[in-house]
C-alpha cells in the first residue's frame, strides 16, 4: 500500500509530514485490504484543510474532508470520517450475504413469511 502526501499553498515541517504519514498508514487496522491513502494538505489564509482520498479493493473509493488550525487537528477530524466509512465498508463486505436459508425464516428478518410448501 502506498502513501502519497501532498500540500499546496504551504509547506509542513518535516514532524506535521510524520505525523500525517503514521495516522495514514493507522488505518490498515480498520480494512487491511487498502491499495492506496492520498492525502492532500492545502493552507488558506489561518486553516488548513485536509482531505484523504483512499482506495480499497473492488474500486471502492473513500474521501474524506476536514479544516482546523493546525494540520494536525485537521487530519485527526478526518481520519476519524475515514474510520466510520471504512468500518461500515468493511461491515458491508464481510455481511454480504443478505439470502433466505433454503426452507426457514431468516434470523435477521423473522418477520418474512416461510417460503410456500416448506410447513
Amino acid at each position: 500500500m502506498q502513501i502519497e502526501i501532498t500540500t499546496r499553498h504551504g509547506h509542513l515541517e518535516p514532524e506535521a509530514h510524520q505525523y500525517l504519514h503514521d495516522k495514514a498508514e493507522k488505518l490498515l487496522k480498520y480494512f487491511g485490504r487498502l491499495m492506496a491513502i492520498e492525502v492532500e494538505v492545502d493552507h488558506q489564509k489561518h486553516d488548513w484543510h485536509v482531505e484523504i482520498f483512499v482506495s480499497a479493493e473492488h474500486k471502492h473509493d473513500i474521501v474524506a474532508r476536514e479544516s482546523a488550525t493546525t494540520p494536525e487537528a485537521a487530519m485527526d477530524g478526518c481520519l476519524h470520517k475515514v474510520e466510520n466509512q471504512l468500518r461500515r465498508y468493511k461491515q458491508r463486505v464481510q455481511d454480504h450475504s443478505g439470502t433466505l436459508p433454503q426452507g426457514g425464516t431468516s434470523p435477521s428478518h423473522p418477520d418474512l413469511p416461510e417460503p410456500p410448501g416448506s410447513a
